[in-house]
């Protein structure tokens, strides 16, 4: 239901969640931890960084760290830095027009699904999925 880079994303950011707030972790510290490679690694946490979910802290303790509070970041924040449309239904069988007024065969049930994973992702923040 979700993308390997917005799931690798969610890996990053509760991971960082899990680290003392004022400490920034090195992206290579943080590779095998998060299991991601680290050239993908790199390109999440600076997306990540630019849509203002991480602090990117250079020098010899650098590294990234949340820019907010876990309880101020909701999932859905993480999941829209790299699927802008995630919170956007689309029809599952693929069709360009599928409504309430023209429906697939697998609308209404894959409505609900959808939902609830919206409802998921936004209801739910950082610290909850760390607790």
């Amino acid at each position: 239901m979700l993308s390997q880079t917005a799931e690798y994303a969610l890996r990053v950011v509760t991971y960082l969640a899990q680290q003392p707030p004022d400490e920034a972790v090195p992206a290579i510290a943080m590779a095998s931890k998060v299991r991601v490679p680290r050239n993908y690694l790199s390109k999440i946490l600076h997306q990540l960084a630019r849509e203002g979910l991480l602090v990117s802290v250079r020098g010899r303790s650098g590294g990234f760290r949340l820019a907010r509070a876990p309880e101020k970041i909701r999932l859905a924040d993480v999941v829209t830095a790299f699927e802008p449309t995630a919170i956007v239904r689309s029809c599952i069988l693929g069709r360009a027009r599928c409504s309430e007024s023209s429906p697939c065969g697998a609308h209404d049930e894959w409505k609900r699904v959808v939902q609830a994973r919206d409802r998921f992702l936004l209801d739910t923040v950082v610290a909850d999925v760390v607790r």
